[in-house]
């Protein structure tokens, strides 16, 4: 199976398999970021130690977090991360993820745009 299949009614993506790309975060495998899909896109993470701090005018973030201890950085607040945890980032959060072998699920809705992203 390629890391991806794209049908009519359905997408399948093996995020192990989909080449990294650098991040304001660390490394994201970014999957459904073709023209066949506007609604959103699923991001497997692996957070570095100096994330850049960010935010996003129009996107909106859902980060689960999978593997590692750390913390969240959201409009100044911290608050701690360890598996299992969930948050919601709306649009205009400045925020930043911190850990040691931090690796999370992201998912940005609408589709991850790169135009979006802005550095706080």
């Amino acid at each position: 199976m390629e890391h991806e299949v794209i049908e009519k009614n359905f997408q399948i993506a093996r995020l192990a398999e989909i080449e990294p790309t650098p991040c304001p975060c660390g490394q994201a495998r970014r999957a459904f970021m073709n023209d066949d899909n506007e609604v959103a896109s699923m991001h497997l993470v692996e957070i570095k130690q100096d994330s850049e701090k960010h935010y996003h005018a129009k996107m909106t973030e859902m980060y689960y977090i999978l593997e590692g201890e750390g913390h969240i950085e959201l409009d100044d607040q911290v608050h701690p991360l360890t598996p299992g945890t969930a948050v919601l980032i709306k649009p205009g959060c400045r925020h930043r993820a911190v850990g040691n072998g931090l690796k999370i699920l992201n998912i940005p809705v609408p589709k991850f745009n790169p135009e979006d992203e802005f550095h706080a």
